[in-house]
């Protein structure tokens, strides 16, 4: 997995904002929930990719080769990603709804379970990036789609250099926590490392901005700007949010 020695950053306004689920919008990583008398072998794959010492594509069709999860799992695994959702994290989407942004889930994760984080989030099924599992007529597992760019490493920057072509309102920010979010920080004008769930130290270290708070209000000043800012605090369905902001930093 080639990551940037550095990551460039430029301010606020941005037109996009994407986040990766697992770790960032929910404190769970789907996969690993999905994994039962397993986990530890999975987490153990999981952790590597995620770190960036092995590609995606040599762990994404082994783990769900070895947990060839059910419709039932996603349609449970969906649940899941709901109730660990990070605080405020509707209330952030909606802020950045509010003031005309388009936002965007990308994630490695299982779509049919990332649907139901967006679903909660109001996150229009369009601006959710995932990869599709396949199922038979009886719900047993029956493949995924191999061909999907965010089950081998390079995937996530080719999607968000295709949403950023798609902007036409100031650019894209990404924020997420691992090294496929990392990996894809050339394609965006500010990549948040976010440490809020798991600190990855080279992550971290390498990105210009992070935040470690669980608390993902506290992304608020990192994406939007002052102006913008100032527009919400005159909304009041919105002012809860970012005093949470001022706290949560």
């Amino acid at each position: 997995m080639a990551l940037p020695t550095r990551v460039d950053d430029s301010a606020p306004p941005y037109g996009t904002l994407v986040f990766d689920c697992d770790s960032t919008l929910s404190s769970i990583e789907g996969i690993d929930e999905l994994a039962g008398p397993r986990k530890a072998e999975i987490v153990a794959l999981t952790n590597r990719a995620m770190a960036g010492e092995i590609p995606l594509e040599a762990v994404y069709g082994k783990r769900l080769e070895l947990l060839r999860p059910s419709a039932a799992a996603l349609e449970t695994l969906g649940r899941q990603y709901v109730a660990t959702a990070l605080p405020h994290a509707r209330e952030l989407v909606a802020a950045l709804h509010a003031l005309g942004k388009r936002v965007c889930i990308l994630s490695g994760g299982i779509r049919q379970a990332v649907f139901a984080l967006s679903e909660h989030l109001g996150i229009p099924d369009g601006d959710v990036y995932a990869v599709d599992v396949f199922h038979d007529r009886a719900g047993a597992y029956a493949g995924f789609d191999d061909e999907s760019p965010l089950a081998r490493s390079g995937g996530k920057l080719e999607l968000v250099r295709q949403i950023a072509r798609d902007d036409r309102k100031g650019g894209v920010a990404l924020v997420g926590d691992g090294a496929t979010d990392l990996e894809a920080a050339p394609g965006v004008r500010r990549f948040v490392a976010f440490g809020g769930v798991v600190r990855r130290k080279d992550v971290l270290e390498r990105a210009a901005i992070s935040c470690t708070s669980p608390d993902l209000a506290a992304l608020l000043p990192l994406l939007v700007a002052t102006d913008e800012l100032e527009q919400l605090a005159l909304l009041p369905a919105h002012r809860d949010v970012l005093a949470a902001s001022r706290h949560a930093r």
